[in-house]
């Protein structure tokens, strides 16, 4: 209370100590028309002292509510009040400005990290004891569900033991999920930070990092670096033979050598040659993994580049049926590779469903305008991919064919890492089976 409204209210409380003495004496000497007088003063006196009273308390109320509820969008007129009521709304204008000041930067704060929390590719999750979600990422949204959860049981739909490891994990270990989302395997790093909020209230930050492309380039690293020692071994040990057995099958000839003991002699010489000649090409079959060149980048129109696939893959016993959502896409391709890839896929797809009353290939496109990704697929209706196999399929020199090398899908995957892109597979037995291309695009 300021120094003037001290005063004002000692001149009324001393107004009133006088009007009510006055009208004890107009009482006694029986003078009841001033003594009616003075209790209207005394009243009048009251009535404006509650007034004053409840204006300052309805104007602090309303400013301690706006302070509860966050509301700082209140502001006190100045106009048409005392002096004293001008100066006490001017200070609660001023308090509710400083507290619209600070929540606006608190705000643009909040905003500004969940902005950069948001552009961090690592999916991240604030989880509480109880297993609540309190907050996620945007790419936590994208990466897991796809959508928002609440709860870390929800995570149990990608893998069963998700939500166990998220809560059983003490800071600084590492662990590892794997989780599939549609045809998409991802391998996930887990760890977990811990602090206290409010209220005493312990939180996690779950922090999941998508491993699976560096696994994946690790992994075809060390194929290549074992390829090439033991494509090296074999070579110089195969050469020599080959040589060693023309050179004795020449001089068995120069000899003369009777007839019979030639024969033999030149059987297993030709036996030698020919499984060395055998073992040399196929050596060299698998060098290739090893030594697949950098991709030349160029515009390739994807109607174009499916155009001539049709041309190389016509419906004959098989029907191909193309359902190309956007022909017109143009993406960054070495297009002898994506064609070596496609080829491998259609001739694999075609085998697959080969012995089915009605064999058919799909393969379709979509463009994912959102994410920048483009997709292309090619399915079949074949007998599928027993799931014990499907984990296999692209490590080098596994196959399941009499005849197979075992590289084509191997190389496959090389190159689309090559291209910054993926192939993935799925399958199901009895209805068949889906690889599908996934393509960075400019949009």
């Amino acid at each position: 209370m300021s120094r003037l409204q001290t005063l004002r209210m000692i001149a009324c409380m001393l107004l009133m100590g006088v009007v009510a003495i006055a009208a004890y004496l107009f009482y006694q000497h029986s003078l009841y028309f001033c003594l009616f007088f003075s209790l209207m003063i005394m009243a009048g006196i009251i009535i404006y002292i509650c007034q004053w009273q409840y204006k300052t308390t309805r104007m602090i109320s309303r400013m301690i509510e706006g302070i509860r509820y966050a509301d700082f969008s209140l502001s006190f007129s100045t106009q048409h009040k005392t002096r004293t009521e001008q100066r006490l709304a001017q200070e609660i204008n001023n308090v509710v400005a400083e507290f619209r000041t600070r929540l606006s930067e608190n705000e643009e704060r909040y905003q500004y990290y969940e902005t950069l929390l948001n552009t961090v590719d690592s999916s991240l999750l604030v989880v509480d004891s109880q297993c609540n979600i309190h907050w996620m990422n945007r790419a936590a949204m994208q990466d897991l569900c796809g959508y928002r959860i609440h709860s870390v049981r929800e995570l149990a739909l990608l893998n069963s033991d998700f939500p166990t490891i998220i809560l059983s994990l003490q800071p600084g270990e590492i662990k590892t999920v794997r989780i599939h989302k549609g045809d998409i395997i991802q391998e996930l790093a887990v760890t977990v930070s811990e602090y206290s909020a409010q209220h005493g209230t312990e939180l996690r930050l779950v922090n999941l990092k998508n491993i699976h492309a560096v696994l994946e380039e690790n992994e075809m690293e060390a194929w290549q670096k074992l390829i090439r020692v033991l494509t090296h071994e074999i070579m110089n040990s195969i050469a020599p033979i080959i040589s060693l057995s023309e050179t004795l099958s020449e001089r068995a000839v120069q000899n003369g050598m009777n007839e019979r003991d030639y024969n033999i002699m030149l059987q297993g010489m030709q036996t030698i040659h020919r499984r060395s000649k055998g073992l040399l090409n196929f050596v060299e079959n698998y060098r290739k993994l090893s030594r697949l060149s950098a991709p030349i980048l160029a515009p390739v129109n994807i109607g174009d580049l499916l155009s001539d696939m049709k041309k190389l893959f016509p419906n004959k016993n098989i029907q191909y049926i193309y359902k190309v959502e956007n022909p017109e896409t143009t993406l960054m391709l070495d297009r002898s590779q994506i064609e070596q890839v496609l080829i491998n896929l259609l001739k694999n797809a075609g085998e697959a469903c080969v012995e089915q009353i009605y064999p058919e290939v799909i393969i379709s496109t979509h463009c994912d305008l959102e994410k920048h990704l483009f997709f292309l697929s090619v399915c079949d209706n074949g007998s599928g991919i027993l799931p014990e196999v499907l984990d296999k399929i692209f490590v080098p020199f596994f196959t399941t064919k009499p005849t197979g090398s075992g590289i084509g899908l191997s190389l496959c995957k090389q190159i689309m890492n090559l291209h910054g892109g993926s192939i993935s597979a799925s399958s199901e037995i009895g209805k068949g089976s889906c690889f599908t291309l996934k393509f960075l695009c400019c949009g």
